[in-house]
């Protein structure tokens, strides 16, 4: 599949940004959690319509990482694996973080008829990578390669 636009964000929470190959990537939301969260809706927004995803299977998983901006790479990366692994599409996600420690779920379900794949995303990057917060809350922004 060649390149394309990314779909228009129907979710406030995450935007894209230019760049000239891959995407960028923002997510935005009141805790740090949030826009981690809200990024990973985003990635997933490449490759589908994340509304049309159901919540049949549930993934849980835990990592560790003291740097926030890492943790932004390794969980949308994580996801992508635990997704490419089992075969899934994830639409719903959930986050909490425990000093060093980050507890990730998503819920989703196989790929179907019904489901049109989008863009194909090979991972998160270290390009352009930040995590902040502002007076309107926090920003996790990235990289990802497609």
């Amino acid at each position: 599949m060649g390149p394309r636009e990314p779909p228009q964000a129907g979710d406030s929470r995450y935007t894209y940004f230019d760049h000239e190959a891959d995407v960028g990537l923002i997510g935005r939301g009141a805790s740090l959690e949030a826009a981690f969260e809200a990024a990973a809706r985003g990635l997933f927004a490449l490759m589908v319509d994340v509304a049309a995803v159901q919540p049949r299977q549930h993934v849980a998983f835990t990592f560790q990482e003291s740097d926030p901006e890492l943790a932004l790479v390794e969980w949308l990366n994580r996801l992508l694996a635990e997704a490419r692994t089992r075969r899934l599409v994830f639409g719903r996600f959930q986050l909490r973080r425990h000093g060093e420690r980050w507890e990730g779920e998503a819920w989703g379900e196989p790929w179907r008829p019904g489901l049109e794949p989008g863009v194909e995303v090979k991972g998160a990057t270290l390009t352009m990578l930040a995590v902040r917060q502002d007076a309107q809350g926090w920003e996790a922004r990235c990289v990802v390669d497609v």
